[in-house]
């Protein structure tokens, strides 16, 4: 298992457009027809094809059908298989490589429908236009946005650069709506922020796992050394990250175990898709030919370590979570992550489209399956110091329709919140609190890590969360915050 991966692997909930993604490109062969194929079921399709051409109310153009028809089939098998169209496609990849055209904001949805700031992007055209963390677009443009979503709002946010798009915004304490004028411009995103938050403590945030994050997260890291040469203790906070390069969940893990140790393996059909991932440069190193982790200082090791978790905590940053817990380098702390444990392939199919299909699942080292299950946390500690907020009320894995199984753990818990009162009451506490901006002086839960690597009392959730049996049929997909 030496062999240097040439493919650019994604495991994750959601990128830069919203799409839910762990994917290996490589070109689709031309197969010989498989003599067991369902020839009558086939023709049927055929018929189909047809009667809608000759039939139907109105003309339908070919390509729409056929399009669907491959749409529609591979949407069947499972919530993270897709048709990607050439929009779709071009944007995956761009969400890989940290770069995309836009304004250069991370949004989420508010309680009241409109589309919420949650960060500028620094540098950005947004950014120095003056938009600032919870500000709230009514429109785009001459476009309401209420009760929009939010990848209709990426749609219309993204374009090509140097055109224009107007935002008019509600901030609080201003009394009239504002309006700014912003130029789309190639945003380059980082995915890795650092910072010493007390002395000889450090906090290290992946948002996203991205082709350049390896080489981001070495220089970071080497900064906070620079600071601080005799670290006593680090944070890597993963909440909210929803995955993505592989190679990336690979260095990261790397970075802080023992050389050569074993991160990640996957099963599936194919021989390729059963192997091991290794902590080597074989199996992370993606923009250069250089070891980006082969310059860290051996203190980071050894470094007493806490993950920061949540349930928007999904697939790679589940990869690097488990590892790390497996070889007991780190203490997990906060709650249950999203629990998607599947490998997407991507099959190109012309030059600009592909299908995203499920070839394999994935397992940490010790052979845990988190599919449908999660990284439980060492520590259970709510998101704030009166309770887990919105985050208690996100859809997981497990959640979604035709969802995979585990199939190491047949007990793997199919359930999500369920209490309505609960629910309106934990919306009704959050509207009143303002957003939570991670790294600062009002985290929580960081607060709590910090306790944790001074050997001071950690404040645990109060109570064990109530989980009821329920038919997940129809359940949608929690969203990481989407960058425009």
């Amino acid at each position: 298992m030496g062999k240097k991966l040439k493919n650019t692997g994604l495991i994750g909930l959601g990128v830069v457009a919203g799409i839910a993604v762990s994917l290996q490109f490589s070109a689709m062969a031309q197969k010989p027809v498989d003599p067991a194929l369902p020839l009558e079921e086939l023709r049927q399709l055929a018929d189909v094809f047809g009667l809608i051409k000759s039939d139907y109310v109105e003309v339908v153009d070919d390509k729409k059908l056929l399009t669907e028809a491959i749409s529609g089939m591979v949407a069947s098998l499972d919530p993270h298989s897709a048709y990607l169209d050439k929009k779709a496609y071009a944007e995956l990849r761009e969400g890989s490589q940290g770069k995309f055209v836009g304004l250069g904001i991370e949004i989420g949805q508010s309680e009241d429908g409109y589309i919420r700031i949650v960060a500028p992007i620094e540098d950005s055209p947004a950014w120095r236009a003056g938009i600032k963390a919870g500000d709230l677009i009514t429109r785009l443009d001459s476009t309401p946005v209420k009760g929009m979503s939010l990848d209709d709002s990426v749609k219309k946010m993204r374009g090509e650069p140097h055109s224009k798009v107007s935002l008019t915004i509600l901030r609080k304490d201003e009394p009239q709506p504002m309006v700014f004028v912003i130029a789309r411009e190639e945003i380059h995103q980082k995915s890795v922020k650092a910072k010493m938050v007390e002395p000889g403590y450090a906090w290290l945030r992946v948002a996203q796992f991205q082709e350049p994050t390896v080489d981001d997260l070495a220089a970071k890291i080497n900064e906070l050394y620079k600071q601080d040469p005799h670290l006593k203790g680090l944070v890597l906070d993963l909440r909210n990250d929803p995955g993505g390069v592989l190679q990336g969940a690979i260095g990261v893990s790397a970075a802080f175990l023992p050389k050569d140790s074993a991160i990640v393996s996957t099963n599936g059909q194919l021989p390729d898709q059963k192997q091991i991932y290794y902590g080597r440069p074989e199996y992370y190193a993606l923009r250069s030919d250089s070891d980006a982790l082969a310059r860290l200082p051996e203190a980071v090791k050894k470094v007493p370590m806490v993950v920061l978790v949540n349930t928007g905590s999904a697939s790679a940053s589940e990869i690097v979570a488990g590892a790390l817990q497996d070889y007991k380098r780190a203490t997990i702390i906060g709650s249950q992550t999203f629990g998607k444990g599947s490998v997407q392939t991507i099959r190109q199919l012309s030059a600009d489209t592909a299908v995203k299909l499920t070839t394999a699942r994935y397992y940490t080292p010790n052979g845990r399956s988190i599919q449908a299950k999660g990284i439980s946390p060492d520590l259970l500690v709510d998101e704030n110091a009166d309770g887990d907020g919105l985050n208690s009320l996100r859809t997981r894995e497990a959640d979604l329709d035709k969802h995979l199984s585990n199939d190491r753990d047949p007990e793997a818990a199919k359930t999500r919140r369920d209490e309505l009162e609960e629910q309106l009451r934990v919306v009704a506490m959050e509207k009143k609190r303002k957003p939570l901006e991670y790294g600062s002086g009002e985290d929580f839960q960081l607060s709590q890590a910090l306790n944790h690597l001074k050997g001071l009392p950690v404040q645990l959730a109060k109570v064990e969360p109530k989980l009821v049996q329920v038919d997940a049929a129809g359940a949608a997909a929690a969203k990481p915050a989407a960058k425009k």
